[in-house]
């Protein structure tokens, strides 16, 4: 299979280097006649059968849980990894490590970039920069001794209030599923395992490991399901991670209908399934239902599945198929034939490059919303001599590491972090401007600082972390405070806001320009230097509303979140109208768009086409820079379903990001297939298309609608 580029020591070399590696993860340098089935000459699934030949009962529940990767390593405090399975070298099986990774190589690992949040990189809507994000996490993780990177999570933004709503690529199932198969397909071009997660649905982090998503099946379908049958199915990611809480008041990581019915028998996955950190509940269950790897430790899958295994609760056919799932999917990402690093030497080395760095700065760049620019204010012309206030906690004025990741098992901060601070000044020096600084933590010397500038560069956060949910969507800390009175001060005001999705803006008429840069990684300020003043043009667009006010979203009722009976039952009575869908459906406005974003420059669509040949269909038009200066827009296109069928009013089904220069256009043709007009039957299970006449919409968001057409099936 295909593989990503290598840094450094050749692949034998790296062989033989593995042979002498700590106890637990020699195996694959072991290779000999003693072990046929590391002839490469075999396909993955007979490897792992062959194997199995000569795995007893003990040799295969050793593959089915963790360890602490310290005491098996005989390491005390080197970063290691939040999960870890010993090889079995008489068997030349390499040991399995795992570690977190959506916006990098994350945990306790050192030396690894900080690339931006998932939520930044779906607002890149640029497939192609998302595949080389993947495949450069992939690498850095292969460098560092780690097989399997427990991202990317494709979760559906149906609260924005979810602590871990940074972590995932927003409210729109096929931006998700394309995002996701982009980075999968990256990660997986290394010898490493990616996890998409988290199956099948994480909405909430209040009450996560006990609350049930009580969903209809049809919306579980539509909405929450096509991220990871996109991931198996397009992009053949090799792990699949199992959710805390319940779906229909059964645990996700016990889950029969779930983890066999629909991901092995539907989907058809063949790699294997690992429980999140702490969600394994039970033995018997569980082995049934289809979960493979306890993590992070083996309560329940060694002695207890031995003796679920004696007594016949557990067959020992499922055992042997648990591990065939783990060892299919190392055979068939490389696991065994190209080892990494020996673990012990790379565990304080520095694997981010340059290259790396500019993949971080890139993606930062392109994910930059441009929500609000009145009168041009952006990008900024300040004559020579003038005076820059920058503002407030995530500029760097202090340390600026906080605010470039959210929280949890996802936070990675990277080694050298750029402020905002550090970026614009060196910027403004070079456009003969100066810069004055102020950390926004008292009220009256910020606005003080606000008076002696010509313009003023506020920063605002709200700091999203995993297990816990927001309160609100308003900015903590009377921060909306801060940009009134600041605005008051300096109407030359421009807001950033570093946040993890949605937020308030009661403020928004009282300033010129707002910009979106989310967790931005450790190219932070030189990403948001170059788009203030206008290096680059803000490329992002929203993966996901901007609600008005705290009452206008979806799951608006104590029901729906954070649930009721003391938060164990989430009602998904908003069924098929989450995200934009809810917003068209109840025609509230939103304060931004699904898909929205302004650039420097303009656009214009033209010369619609639709063109069908038996199922076989192909939308076309033109987009033209109309501007002045070169830029970036996301074609968007969205299908209206006949009233009769049911749907929301339009659903995005495809989309292209173009970057031209004045004046230039260029045709985009996006292939729609019958799945683009098709609903999930309940009672049949499968997926039908209604025939109808269907409407095709062409725009730049999606309340911004440029050109229509139908088509009828």
């Amino acid at each position: 299979m295909p593989r990503g580029f290598r840094r450094g020591a050749t692949a034998a070399a790296l062989c033989l280097a593995v042979s002498v590696v700590a106890p637990g993860g020699a195996g694959a340098a072991r290779g000999s006649s003693g072990c046929p089935w590391m002839s490469r000459t075999l396909r993955p699934a007979e490897r792992a059968a062959k194997l199995l030949t000569a795995m007893s009962l003990s040799d295969e529940l050793a593959l089915l849980s963790g360890v602490d990767p310290h005491a098996a390593l005989s390491v005390a405090d080197a970063p290691l990894f939040v999960g870890y399975v010993p090889g079995n070298p008489a068997l030349c099986i390499p040991a399995l490590s795992l570690n977190d990774g959506p916006a990098g190589v994350a945990g306790s690992q050192v030396g690894t970039t900080a690339f931006p949040a998932p939520i930044a990189q779906a607002a890149t809507w640029d497939p192609g920069l998302q595949q080389t994000l993947g495949r450069t996490m992939g690498l850095e993780a292969w460098e560092k001794g780690i097989d399997v990177l427990l991202a990317p999570d494709v979760n559906i933004a149906r609260v924005p209030e979810n602590g871990r709503n940074f972590e995932a690529f927003g409210e729109d199932p096929f931006l998700s599923a394309q995002t996701a198969v982009a980075e999968i397909r990256g990660i997986q071009q290394n010898p490493v395992i990616a996890t998409v997660k988290h199956y099948a649905i994480n909405s909430q982090e209040t009450n996560r490991y006990y609350v049930s998503s009580n969903i209809d099946n049809r919306t579980l379908h539509e909405i929450y399901l096509p991220p990871f049958e996109a991931a198996v199915g397009e992009a053949h990611v090799g792990a699949v991670m199992c959710a805390y809480g319940l779906v229909y008041v059964v645990q996700s990581c016990q889950n029969h209908a779930l983890l066999t019915d629909v991901l092995r028998h539907q989907f058809g996955f063949d790699g294997f399934v690992v429980s999140d950190w702490g969600s394994t509940w039970s033995t018997v269950d569980s082995a049934n239902a289809g979960l493979d790897l306890e993590m992070p430790g083996g309560r329940f899958f060694t002695a207890a599945l031995a003796d679920a295994a004696a007594s016949g609760l557990v067959t020992r056919s499922t055992v042997g198929g648990m591990a065939r799932s783990i060892l299919t999917s190392m055979f068939e990402h490389g696991l065994f034939d190209d080892p990494p690093p020996p673990r012990a030497s790379v565990a304080l080395s520095d694997v981010s490059t340059p290259a790396d760095v500019h993949v971080a700065l890139q993606t930062a760049e392109e994910s930059t919303v441009l929500l609000k620019n009145d009168s041009g204010t952006l990008p900024l012309r300040l004559p020579s001599g003038s005076t820059i206030a920058v503002i407030g906690a995530p500029s760097g004025v202090q340390s600026v590491r906080p605010y470039v990741a959210g929280g949890g098992s996802a936070y990675i901060g990277g080694a050298d972090p750029v402020s905002p601070l550090q970026a614009i000044t060196a910027r403004a020096d070079r456009a003969g401007a100066h810069v004055i600084a102020d950390p926004g933590t008292d009220l009256s010397s910020a606005v003080s600082a606000a008076r002696r500038a010509n313009l003023v560069v506020y920063f605002a956060y709200d700091q999203e972390r995993e297990g816990d949910d927001r309160p609100d969507l308003s900015l903590p800390n009377e921060q909306d405070a801060f940009v009134e009175q600041l605005a008051l001060a300096n109407p030359n005001t421009v807001v950033v806001l570093d946040t993890g999705g949605p937020v308030l803006m009661p403020w928004l008429d009282q300033v010129p320009a707002v910009l979106e840069a989310w967790y931005p990684g450790e190219q932070d300020g030189n990403a948001i230097a170059a788009v203030l003043f206008g290096d680059v043009d803000p490329g992002g667009r929203l993966p996901q509303t901007f609600p008005a006010t705290n009452d206008e979203v979806p799951a608006s009722t104590p029901d729906q979140w954070p649930g009721s009976g003391d938060g164990q039952d989430a009602s998904f009575s908003e069924r098929l109208d989450v995200g934009y869908r809810w917003y068209d459906a109840h025609k509230v406005a939103p304060l931004f768009p699904f898909g929205y974003g302004l650039s420097y420059t303009s656009f214009a669509y033209s010369k619609l086409r639709i063109a069908s040949s038996g199922t076989r269909m192909a939308v076309s038009f033109t987009v033209t820079n109309t501007g002045a200066r070169a830029g970036s827009d996301v074609a968007q296109l969205y299908v209206d379903d006949p009233a009769f069928v049911g749907e929301p009013p339009k659903q995005l089904e495809g989309y292209q990001r173009v970057s031209l220069r004045p004046g230039r256009s260029t045709q985009v043709t996006i292939a729609l297939t019958p799945r683009s007009f098709s609903i999930w039957d309940s009672a049949a299970q499968r997926w039908r298309v209604r025939r109808g006449l269907y409407r095709i919409l062409v725009g730049a968001s999606s309340r911004d609608i440029r050109l229509r057409g139908f088509l009828r099936w």
